[in-house]
């Protein structure tokens, strides 16, 4: 994450609150994040240094016509100062910044198969020992751990997964 994404993302964040409207403008900003994310047209368009800025301002204003006044703002900023290579980048930083103005944590939980609601359940009640926020999960697929799911919130770690289970199996066999 570059320097410039998150003085871009806290001055939106701050004109955002100051206008009272953080909710909507982080709306904005994960639908920006989502969109690039799932578009290399987009992705390589915005970085394209060949590209008019007034060219990519007006095909932004056409893919999200009904953003805020704000995101808008951060449009014609990113003009000026020629930086649309990072909106994706500052859009991520300011979803960052708003869920911790917010009080919301994320943690990061990876299982050998998608959650199931069972373990959902399971995983809620075990973030609730780390931590009293309201915690966001991203569900991190990964089949190398067999079962079982490794939990991670901030610089916690909470590790149930097979894998695991197994290599302390073998460190104590070993001894």
């Amino acid at each position: 994450m570059s320097r410039a994404a998150i003085r871009y993302a806290k001055a939106i964040i701050e004109i955002a609150t100051e206008s009272n409207n953080t909710t909507a403008v982080n709306n904005d900003m994960k639908t920006i994040v989502s969109a690039i994310k799932e578009s290399e047209e987009l992705k390589d368009f915005l970085s394209n240094p060949i590209v008019n800025g007034t060219v990519k301002m007006n095909a932004l204003s056409e893919i999200f016509p009904s953003l805020q006044t704000e995101t808008k703002g951060l449009f014609q900023l990113l003009l000026a100062n020629k930086r649309f290579e990072i909106l994706s980048a500052i859009a991520t930083q300011f979803n960052n910044l708003f869920d911790i103005a917010s009080g919301v944590e994320k943690a990061v939980v990876t299982t050998a198969v998608p959650l199931t609601a069972e373990l959902e359940v399971l995983v809620k009640n075990k973030l609730k020992e780390f931590s009293s926020n309201t915690i966001s999960i991203t569900n991190v697929v990964d089949a190398s751990i067999i079962g079982g799911f490794v939990l991670r919130i901030g610089d916690k770690q909470y590790n149930a997964s097979v894998a695991n289970k197994l290599q302390q199996l073998k460190r104590e066999f070993t001894y």
